[in-house]
């Protein structure tokens, strides 16, 4: 009874480990800025950057995903587009910084086909993805001179919305081109804040940080049938 009840939970546990579609990837792209200095264009990556990802399979429209990412930003008011005005005798056109941002999210990801690379139908789709991302940075402490600050990590969240489109290359390999767009609930992350009393350039709206880029993508782990889900 005991060996047997043991194969049923030995079988049981194979088949939630080895009976759903599982995904692995990195990421390569760029990255741009959003903020009180430099271009308020939504999708211009100027850095490099890149990620990796994980993905569960929940059925062929629902993906669930968790994805670190390496994100350099920075941003120069030589391209700003738009006018800026001497602030307390400071030329606000000269200004520029860069920042390096480490995020960790989690989130579900929709397909608008049913997508499956085991059919020989359902192998692409366009996609949405919306998650929750906790990520570090460094933000301005304090400014002992004119000309000097010091800085210290910060941990903030953000709102990380997507579109993206993924395809089959060939086997269990496919491939994905991705642009998000994440909101914070920050205003420094170009080192603008409060604590810089000579600069005071600070609008009313938050940072955003955004990726654009291409993974490739492992596929393990094909089912007979996928759950039933959303």
């Amino acid at each position: 009874m005991k060996n047997n009840l043991l194969f049923i939970v030995f079988v049981s546990f194979s088949s939630l480990i080895f009976g759903q579609v599982y995904e692995v990837g990195a990421f390569l792209g760029g990255t741009n800025f959003v903020g009180d200095v430099g271009s308020t264009n939504y999708i211009y990556p100027n850095k490099l950057a890149g990620a990796v990802l994980f993905k569960y399979n929940y059925n062929p429209r629902i993906a669930f995903r968790a994805t670190y990412s390496y994100l350099p930003i920075s941003g120069d008011n030589k391209n700003a587009d738009r006018t800026l005005p001497l602030i307390n005798g400071l030329n606000v056109s000269e200004l520029s910084f860069t920042n390096t941002i480490h995020e960790f999210a989690v989130g579900m990801e929709f397909n608008f086909y049913e997508y499956d690379l085991s059919s020989d139908d359902n192998t692409w789709t366009p996609y949405i993805l919306v998650e929750l991302a906790g990520f570090n940075y460094k933000s301005i402490t304090a400014q002992p001179t004119p000309t000097s600050y010091s800085v210290k990590n910060k941990t903030s969240i953000a709102l990380p919305i997507g579109i993206g489109y993924k395809s089959k290359l060939t086997g269990n390999l496919a491939f994905a081109v991705e642009a998000k767009f994440r909101y914070t609930f920050e205003d420094d992350l170009d080192f603008v804040s409060n604590k810089m009393p000579n600069v005071n350039i600070e609008g009313t709206g938050n940072d955003w940080y955004m990726f654009t880029g291409f993974s490739l993508i492992y596929t393990f782990g094909r089912p007979a049938c996928y759950t039933n889900g959303l």
